[in-house]
């Protein structure tokens, strides 16, 4: 008997090895596909987490071009 995929949440983890799923969530983030892949390394494939960490990615990228635009 084979596993019953409609039980199984495929949507909580990125996969790195999806392009699809990386351009996804590049989409869905404003990160890079770079960004993403090594967000994964860092993080781990847990889609709440990535999330997060590129939030936070991003809105450390704003305060730094807002520093580099008044310095």
């Amino acid at each position: 008997m084979g596993d019953d995929m409609s039980k199984r949440d495929f949507r909580a983890r990125v996969s790195a090895g999806d392009d699809y799923e990386i351009e996804y969530f590049t989409q869905q983030n404003g990160v890079s596909a770079d960004q993403v892949r090594q967000l994964i390394k860092s993080h781990g494939n847990n889609r709440a987490a990535l999330t997060e960490a590129a939030r936070r990615c991003v809105s450390g990228n704003e305060k730094q071009r807002g520093q580099q635009a008044t310095g």
